[in-house]
């Protein structure tokens, strides 16, 4: 899961959202959907997205290993192990699946559940493929000279943008937690976890849900800051005591007037409701809440008709994931939200959604369930 979990893992559709996105999800407004199985038998699958083929792509978390080990920024203690991977998903009556990569870095505790590792998958063109991998901790304890030193001689596989092509070969590419190590943009104490991806002409994006920040990857492999995602002060503790809470930013879609749309989960103490959309310009500057009431966001994506599609890991106030709470809500052009899939409606922490250019919307289920249970679902509406 994004980090900070224990801090005290078209124009006009624009200017509808800026109108009448700024009041919370409303009751009453409910979708009839169920949810069919498409494939099962995933590790902590999370982020999804349709490659150039047509397939869908999903990134596995992984199940960690045997160590080394380190300490995560929400207190657990997780262990190596080169078990994340990334799989296609051939969709048809009878779908099919096959691990396109594997070998991927992950980190785990000992149980399996909620592991670091490959967090989103994403494809630029016919030929290349990008993934991120997760951190979860301060960029230097990834070192030697970081309070976990054994896990130096595996820790510079963590935080990173790894690059793929389409017979399996991949590669470490630009260091992303090195980024937030130098730059530190939003000021607070230093801690990476890349999450979200789009990849664009000339450029990958990634949200780095540690640094609470919006990034980019030039063509040269130089990263600069696009967006930092402001603390914000919420009621917290006994009458008239609050909190400062830090944004946790999870995903990043292109919106359909070009601009960039950002969900957060949001930091301790996760507030009910307290989950923003943002727009942040193309090249970047001051994000801008779009929609607010939310909780917990994982991801977003835009469907053919320029409705917004929002997936939150769980619909409760609190740590998440808050077991099978996780829930779909759709926010349509002219800013009517509807929940789509209810809580209790069938997605047990879900990790990411993608919609097909049909219409159809694929979600990854059981994100950071251990033993292999993780599944793709679809869902009928």
């Amino acid at each position: 899961m994004p980090s900070r979990l224990g801090h005290i893992p078209v124009v006009l559709v624009v200017a509808t959202l800026a109108i009448t996105g700024l009041s919370p999800v409303q009751p009453g407004l409910q979708a009839q959907a169920t949810l069919e199985p498409v494939v099962g038998g995933l590790v902590n699958p999370r982020g999804l997205n349709f490659g150039p083929d047509g397939a869908l792509y999903v990134a596995e978390a992984g199940s960690g290993g045997g160590g080394p080990c380190y300490t995560s920024g929400s207190g657990q203690n997780v262990c190596f192990g080169a078990t994340g991977a990334v799989t296609k998903i051939t969709l048809g009556d009878y779908p099919t699946k096959t691990r396109i990569i594997d070998g991927l870095p992950s980190a785990a505790p000992s149980n399996a559940a909620g592991a670091t590792g490959p967090h989103d998958v994403e494809f630029q063109g016919l030929g290349n493929g990008f993934v991120t991998i997760g951190l979860g901790t301060d960029p230097v304890n990834r070192t030697a000279q970081g309070a976990f030193p054994a896990f130096a001689s595996v820790g510079m596989e963590f935080g990173r943008l790894v690059r793929f092509q389409p017979n399996g070969k991949w590669a470490f590419r630009e260091d992303l937690a090195g980024f937030e190590a130098s730059a530190n943009p939003d000021g607070n104490a230093p801690d990476s976890n890349p999450y979200g991806l789009l990849a664009l002409p000339g450029r990958q994006i990634f949200t780095d849900a540690g640094g609470n920040t919006l990034n980019a990857v030039a063509a040269n492999g130089r990263i600069s800051n696009l967006a930092v995602f402001p603390n914000r002060r919420v009621p917290f503790g006994p009458p008239g005591g609050t909190v400062n809470m830090q944004s946790v930013p999870t995903s990043v879609a292109l919106g359909p007037d070009g601009a960039l749309y950002v969900g957060q989960l949001t930091g301790f103490p996760f507030p009910l409701g307290g989950a923003n959309v943002y727009r942040v310009p193309a090249d970047g500057g001051t994000p801008e809440v779009v929609a607010s009431g939310f909780t917990k966001i994982i991801d977003l994506a835009f469907g053919p008709d320029g409705s917004l599609y929002v997936l939150q890991v769980s619909a409760a106030g609190g740590p998440p994931p808050q077991g099978g709470t996780g829930s779909l809500i759709r926010v349509a052009p002219n800013g009517t939200k509807t929940t789509v899939v209810a809580p209790g409606a069938g997605l047990v922490a879900p990790g990411g959604v993608a919609i097909a250019n049909d219409g159809s919307i694929y979600v990854t289920n059981f994100s950071v369930q251990p033993g292999g249970v993780g599944a793709v679902v679809k869902v009928l509406q």
